[in-house]
């Protein structure tokens, strides 16, 4: 009886000693599978970090794709509107979804928007990357390669044109009345345009540096040499004076040119006859300029356009304003006279009157009163008793 009772006991401790290894063994296998979650976890998150995704963010193949899949959708969308595929472009794409999607959204981010997938997706550098995933540029880990490459190239081409200089002074044939660079009317590039030229950005402080190491090679004697590489990264300013209206010259019955123009400030109105080879004389409503404009401020006013031209002296003006007080007739006559000037001056010297605001009417006018109020701005007094 006891031996058996000690064998039952023994069973059960031994069913209870597998038991507990058993259990010992599930709990290490779901400990594994939650390390093995949390690696994965880990991995997943290394994956989405873009800049440890690789060489290219969006490849050749992917722009494609998406190129494909806007020109099917472009052909759906003109097949809707009842319009020619071929010849359906961006604006009537943008009236097509303004059309048909009337809504009251006026954020940008939440309007619909259809556009070619080169205006979308940024634009990527070429392939920096080799088959084993190492660079290919010596300059890759400074963070802008592209930057610090045009920077090398910068100082080479200086360092270059330094090496040239010094061999003409060996030899005595150096001079410092040499050709130089004509950049006329043009400008550096932007840091918005340097940094779409070298596809990254760079901090106000690298674009400084960079127009001053441009600065450095203009100022060199032999600079013309690279005029090429300088105007690269330039651009042409438009000559707005070519659009300016000259006025043609006439001739009197003494065969004497003269010219003829009109001008406005508020609500004054003015019209001078400018004629040429002539004493000075002002006149303004057959009065003398002395005599209708008391006040010194106004008489600047008239005379500014002849003396900023270096003309004072030469020409004859008949002058003729009605409407609006002294100061605004003063303004009207600035301006006629500027115009009525422009016949008598070159190109450069129309473009020179016109960065300097002669040419530039003055739109501003006196703003009305408003209904409720005291006046244009002004208030009643608020009395609370």
């Amino acid at each position: 009886m006891a031996a058996s009772c000690v064998r039952t006991v023994g069973s059960i401790l031994g069913k209870c000693g597998n038991c507990s290894s058993s259990l010992n063994t599930v709990t290490s296998q779901l400990g594994r599978q939650v390390l093995s979650r949390r690696i994965c976890v880990s991995s997943a998150l290394q994956r989405k970090n873009l800049a440890a995704a690789g060489p290219e963010k969006f490849t050749v193949e992917f722009i494609q794709k998406q190129v494909e899949e806007f020109n099917i959708g472009k052909r759906h969308l003109a097949n809707m509107m009842g319009e020619d595929p071929e010849n359906f472009s961006q604006e009537d794409i943008d009236r097509s979804i303004a059309y048909l999607f009337p809504s009251g959204l006026f954020q940008k981010k939440a309007q619909p928007l259809m556009k070619h997938p080169e205006e979308i997706f940024p634009r990527q550098r070429a392939v920096q990357w080799g088959a084993d995933g190492r660079p290919f540029h010596f300059l890759f880990y400074t963070g802008k390669q592209s930057y610090f490459s045009l920077m090398h190239e910068l100082y080479g081409k200086t360092l270059k044109i330094e090496k040239h200089q010094d061999r003409l002074r060996a030899k005595g044939l150096f001079s410092k009345d040499t050709k130089q660079i004509s950049l006329g009317t043009s400008r550096w590039l932007a840091k918005e345009e340097l940094e779409a030229l070298l596809v990254e950005t760079i901090s106000s402080h690298d674009y400084n540096r960079f127009i001053q190491l441009m600065e450095r090679l203009l100022s060199m004697p032999y600079c013309a040499t690279e005029e090429d590489f300088v105007l690269r990264h330039r651009r042409t300013l438009e000559s707005l004076s070519r659009k300016q209206m000259v006025p043609t010259l006439e001739r009197d019955e003494r065969g004497v040119a003269f010219s003829t123009a009109d001008g406005r400030r508020k609500t004054s109105t003015s019209s001078v006859v400018l004629g040429d080879c002539g004493s000075g004389r002002i006149t303004i409503n057959s009065k003398d300029y002395l005599h209708y404009f008391p006040v010194l401020q106004d008489r600047e006013q008239l005379m500014f356009p002849l003396q900023f031209m270096g003309m004072l002296g030469r020409f004859d003006l008949e002058c003729t304003v009605s409407g609006g007080g002294r100061s605004s007739q003063a303004g009207a006559l600035r301006l006629a006279v500027s115009r009525a000037l422009l016949g008598f001056l070159s190109e450069g010297e129309v473009e020179t009157m016109r960065q300097a605001g002669l040419l530039t009417p003055d739109p501003r006018v006196r703003e009305r009163k408003k209904p409720g109020q005291e006046g244009a701005r002004k208030k009643f007094t608020w009395k609370k008793r």
